[in-house]
């Protein structure tokens, strides 16, 4: 693996907001940004063909251009530019086996156009072996001014946890992600009531209070150690007695990050993405980092 971010280029809005996005991410963490441009039909370059007639010319521009300006926003990051004659979903596939996290921008802040992230980001995304972190332009830009969703008033980074598998590389990504923006980790456990919880009546609150305080000392035990290992962090673990999807859109309301799990390992019939990590990427408003893990 590589000491860089990787972003995906396609001259839209959505794909600048996520390489300035990328951008200050990798300065925080002191890598190298990767400005990635694919395209199937990209030729072998040739010297002293006229723009007009250089079919690379607007592949070329796109990524010569967010260089430039990223350049003047960073002037000490470290910036590689890089085209390729592939396949954009293949390209980008293997650029994340070689980076630290892959970023790429996402699409739809209205519930209608919610439902529709893109065929290339949602298969990468759900096969990656490293982070994805998907990024909303703000509402109303256009391509060639893309700048992230605003991030006003989101000072922390949520982070969706199951009690029931390992989230070592999910919870050490959201800790080193809030310690280098020094902000809060807020976590989240969301479960709907066991059937014991029910009375003919309804919910038995006696039954749902000792389920949600057993749920809440596991989630405090998986906590412990990284409160230890980032004790700069301010820690906040709650279990919400719901749907883990709409726990977490509802936390992630006021966040800089939202962190999700993805399974590397599913069953043949199962979904690469987990319906908690399909929500988070389709409907959340702030970028949102998929890590896989075993």
């Amino acid at each position: 693996m590589e000491d860089v971010v990787t972003v995906g280029l396609d001259g839209s809005a959505e794909s600048l907001a996520a390489a300035r996005w990328a951008a200050r991410e990798a300065d925080r963490r002191r890598l190298t940004l990767r400005l990635l441009h694919a395209w199937i039909m990209l030729a072998a370059a040739s010297n002293g063909v006229p723009a007009e007639r250089d079919q690379n010319y607007w592949a070329e521009r796109i990524v010569h251009d967010a260089a430039k300006e990223l350049h003047r926003r960073h002037p000490e990051l470290p910036i590689v530019e890089e085209l390729v004659a592939e396949d954009a979903s293949r390209a980008l596939f293997d650029a994340a086996t070689h980076s630290r996290m892959l970023v790429l921008g996402s699409r739809g802040l209205r519930a209608i156009e919610s439902f529709f992230l893109g065929d290339i980001s949602l298969y990468v995304t759900a096969r990656a072996e490293q982070p994805v972190v998907l990024v909303r332009a703000a509402a109303g830009t256009a391509a060639g001014d893309g700048e992230p969703a605003p991030a006003a008033g989101r000072t922390r980074v949520v982070v969706g946890l199951s009690l029931h598998e390992p989230c070592e590389r999910l919870l050490e990504f959201a800790f080193d992600t809030a310690a280098g923006r020094d902000v809060p980790v807020y976590a989240v456990h969301g479960t709907s009531l066991p059937v014991a919880a029910y009375a003919p009546w309804g919910v038995d609150p006696d039954v749902a209070d000792e389920y949600r305080q057993g749920a809440q000392k596991q989630l405090s035990e998986t906590l412990r150690p990284w409160r230890e290992r980032f004790p700069g962090v301010q820690v906040t673990g709650t279990v919400v007695l719901e749907s883990a999807a709409r726990a977490l859109l509802r936390a992630a309301g006021n966040a800089e990050l939202l962190a999700v799990g993805r399974r590397l390992h599913r069953p043949p019939v199962a979904p690469h993405l987990g319906p908690v990590a399909h929500a988070a990427v389709h409907h959340a408003m702030c970028p949102v980092a998929v890590v896989p893990h075993d």
